[in-house]
């Protein structure tokens, strides 16, 4: 989607948001040269704030090519920001139900029609004590195989800062948004196989190791060896809470 065709909800979203952004941050921004000029791309993002969403907008709206959001279909539903939602085309995520495969069509319609499609692999909020990328979902990889379209990692610090995850927000002193975009990820070796689980599972792995080796640059800092997987932690403690039970 080329600057022109940005449409006038997303130009009006950015009227409103970008003055408070430039106040609430100053900005570290690295890597646009790696967001292709035309053609339908996927960008695969890191998750530290509820505010990283907005920062790393400003970021791609910047470049030209605006990004498509895959967001919780509730937000639709509400209001001015549910008007938004629909007016700059992001697209609505319906969890457990039958509509869930809507999503994914959607964004691989998206990128066919040369748009951007930005995913957090993550699907929330990291849980990592330390904040390092979590355990990705497949959605991103799936897009990509379907569609072969190129797969842009990008890594942000700064938002959890003015903004922590579940915390209190800290305004002061004026903290700095640092993101950097990558080049594309090398998914060349899953190239025309069938997406099955471990398929899929392997492709994201390799993104997310995109995007927390361009973390790991930003924060200047190795990330641990072993990443975090809300999964596991829960089966674990699960199996302490039935060990605890049967001691008792």
């Amino acid at each position: 989607m080329s600057r022109r065709r940005i449409g006038f909800w997303y130009r009006l979203a950015a009227a409103l948001c970008k003055p408070p952004l430039r106040a609430l941050v100053k900005r570290d921004w690295r890597g646009a040269e790696h967001i292709p000029a035309d053609g339908g791309f996927i960008t695969a993002v890191n998750h530290n704030s509820y505010l990283d969403p907005f920062f790393y907008a400003h970021f791609q709206y910047n470049t030209g090519r605006v990004p498509r959001f895959l967001a919780k279909d509730g937000l639709f539903k509400k209001g001015i920001v549910g008007t938004m939602m629909r007016g700059t085309g992001q697209i609505p995520v319906y969890r457990e139900s039958t509509d869930a495969s809507t999503a994914f069509r959607a964004a691989v319609k998206a990128v066919e029609d040369g748009e951007c499609v930005a995913f957090y692999p993550e699907g929330t909020l990291t849980r990592d004590p330390q904040l390092w990328p979590m355990k990705g979902k497949t959605g991103a990889a799936r897009v990509a195989l379907v569609t072969g379209a190129p797969v842009i990692p990008v890594a942000h610090w700064g938002a959890n800062e003015v903004l922590p995850p579940y915390g209190r927000p800290r305004l002061f002193p004026r903290k700095t948004f640092h993101l950097l975009a990558g080049p594309p990820v090398d998914l060349s070796e899953f190239h025309g196989k069938e997406p099955t689980p471990e398929v899929l599972a392997a492709a994201t792995d390799v993104i997310m190791d995109a995007v927390t080796r361009l973390l790991e640059e930003l924060r200047g800092e190795p990330a641990p060896a072993e990443r975090f997987d809300p999964k596991t932690v829960r089966a674990e403690q699960r199996r302490r809470s039935a060990d605890r039970k049967e001691n008792s």
